[in-house]
């Protein structure tokens, strides 16, 4: 996995933030936004997001169900990649969030607003969404772009499951990244087959500069927070492993391997929530070590 080829663009997002005291541009949007075919996963579940963040819709007869709206200026692209599908965005029912940075939860409040969705999301999450801007306790705050604020958000509790028409998505506290991260879990079957997805939240300890995960006032459970995510990714079942950042699970190399394979589905991988957590665990145990070695 590849989850530090990411965030070096966070860190020069984050420097040249601190420069101009301000908040930051977005050098690596336009890489993130670049296009991208949407296509199935697998049964009723899509991928409709760009290429270098991720979107999915589950689908039914009686409404969808939309995880993450990536950029404000990603908008478009997801609308057009669920109407390429054949599918409607008024008939999303409901729209959930894995955290609320600008580049998974910008486009949160335009595709409510063309949908009229229900939105949910984490108690500290849905309290961002609200009021919009970024986070106190956001171990990035100051260096990352405000989102807009979404109309009618409202909470839910750690391990509920939403029904959206016909369709059932599990909600599983994630936090670290940020407090009120979240990762989803639901089910998709064709014919006898069914697949446990995993639409899993990030797990990089990025911030901004002087922000300590082992000694936060803002946010003092961070490092027990990450044990709780990793935790959960070791534990659940995971056939299918979908990250807000594609790359951070090699989601490409994989989608391209079961374009060329036969029979095999190279998406399907019970061992890759499993890994995820040792990367992440890894990344932490860096940055433990980092912070230790600051006055």
């Amino acid at each position: 996995m590849r989850c530090r080829a990411i965030y070096p663009l966070l860190a020069i997002l984050i420097s040249v933030a601190t420069a101009q005291n301000a908040a930051p541009p977005c050098p690596s949007c336009a890489e993130w936004n670049q296009p991208q075919k949407p296509f199935r996963i697998f049964s009723n579940s899509y991928y409709v997001g760009t290429h270098g963040l991720s979107s999915v819709l589950i689908t039914s007869k009686s409404g969808h169900i939309l995880i993450d709206g990536d950029l404000p200026q990603s908008v478009p692209q997801i609308v057009s990649n669920i109407r390429t599908l054949g599918f409607r965005v008024e008939d999303i029912k409901l729209i959930v969030n894995s955290h609320v940075h600008f580049d998974h939860a910008g486009g949160i409040a335009e595709l409510q607003r063309l949908s009229g969705a229900r939105v949910m999301a984490s108690p500290w999450s849905a309290a961002v969404l609200s009021k919009g801007g970024v986070g106190k306790s956001d171990p990035q705050t100051g260096v990352i772009a405000p989102i807009a604020a979404v109309d009618n958000v409202h909470e839910l509790k750690d391990g509920e499951q939403l029904r959206a028409g016909d369709l059932a998505i599990t909600a599983h506290f994630t936090p670290g990244h940020t407090p009120g991260g979240t990762s989803w879990t639901w089910q998709s079957c064709e014919a006898n087959v069914c697949r446990n997805f995993v639409y899993a939240d990030s797990v990089t300890p990025v911030s901004a500069p002087g922000f300590k995960f082992t000694a936060s006032r803002e946010y003092p459970t961070a490092l027990a927070d990450f044990e709780k995510t990793f935790t959960f990714l070791v534990s659940t079942p995971c056939d299918i492993l979908i990250t807000t950042h594609p790359g951070a699970s090699d989601w490409w190399e994989r989608v391209d391997a079961r374009e060329k394979a036969a029979k095999t589905d190279t998406l399907v991988d019970p061992a890759a929530c499993r890994r995820l957590a040792k990367d992440g665990r890894e990344q932490l145990r860096q940055r433990i070590a980092d912070e230790s070695h600051q006055h």
